[in-house]
């Protein structure tokens, strides 16, 4: 995800803000050929296969570290690199943020996970140069009802979301969307970060904002656009902060977040989700 307030410096400077391992020279919104897609599609499709093997073996018990090397290990087994390991110097594989914490938690061996944690599980894979990103967010045994809501709704959101993605349309269509369901459920759209193209790089234009402003190009979708679309919910507030380790991000009140995320294609049509994990098993 993108920090909003470093994407309204460049949108006002032009300034390019990304640097890290993997990083190709900057073109704007990419529109990828035939070939680009069809690698996206098995990039994304790693991601989707490890998501869906750390949600259903995943207790409590388990250490964050456990997650993070089980996702390299299978990254790699599948010909891919981690997108995340390295970059800008984070040193997981994976994001694991647990109950308060929004995003980018370190994996840790001291981060044990526990009976009624909401767990935040985001990865990417690099695959012939091209990546897939995608993350879940998992209810760890018995957890409470708002857990399970926030949860249920960060999800739906997503999807509403991904549902306004077609050719015409616009970032401002799936950002409506996404808010106006979470802000119907009594919860709060985190805007200090947003989702991304993503392509060539971890993290491409346009912007993929999950709220309504007029701060950041409201970009028109074309066929051919790959985004991460990613909401960020808060149970309660939407203001965040960063902690000393300058990764870990938590909600200034203390109250849950939850976070779902695909990478999703643009059709001459409507939308294909390239992290689908429902669909593994039929192909």
């Amino acid at each position: 995800m993108k920090l909003f307030e470093d994407l309204l410096s460049a949108a006002k400077s032009s300034k390019n803000i990304n640097a890290g391992p993997r990083i190709k020279q900057r073109r704007g919104v990419e529109i990828k050929s035939l070939r680009e897609i069809e690698i996206m599609r098995k990039s994304s499709r790693i991601v989707a296969h490890v998501l869906k093997e750390i949600e259903s073996f995943v207790k409590p018990g388990m250490s964050t570290l456990d997650l993070d090397s089980y996702a390299e290990k299978r990254i790699r087994e599948f010909g891919a690199e981690p997108s995340f390991k390295g970059y800008h110097g984070f040193p997981g594989s994976i994001c694991a943020s647990i109950n308060d914490e929004v995003v980018h938690g370190i994996p840790s061996d001291k981060k044990i996970i526990r009976d009624g944690d909401l767990l935040k599980v985001d990865t990417g894979a690099f695959f012939n140069g091209y990546h897939g990103d995608s993350c879940i967010t998992i209810c760890i045994g018995d957890v409470s009802s708002e857990a399970i809501k926030l949860s249920k709704v960060a999800q739906k959101a997503l999807l509403l979301g991904i549902e306004q993605v077609k050719p015409g349309n616009s970032i401002l269509d799936m950002a409506g969307a996404i808010e106006d369901h979470v802000k119907a459920n009594g919860f709060s759209v985190v805007e200090d970060y947003t989702g991304h193209g993503v392509g060539r790089n971890l993290h491409e234009e346009p912007s993929v904002f999950n709220f309504r402003t007029t701060d950041l190009p409201n970009v028109e979708l074309r066929e051919g656009m790959t985004i991460a679309v990613e909401p960020i919910i808060n149970a309660g507030g939407k203001s965040c902060k960063t902690l000393d380790d300058q990764w870990t991000v938590i909600t200034k009140d203390g109250r849950l977040s939850a976070q779902w995320e695909h990478t999703v294609l643009v059709t001459n049509d409507g939308f294909e989700i390239l992290t689908d994990r429902d669909i593994l098993d039929e192909t």
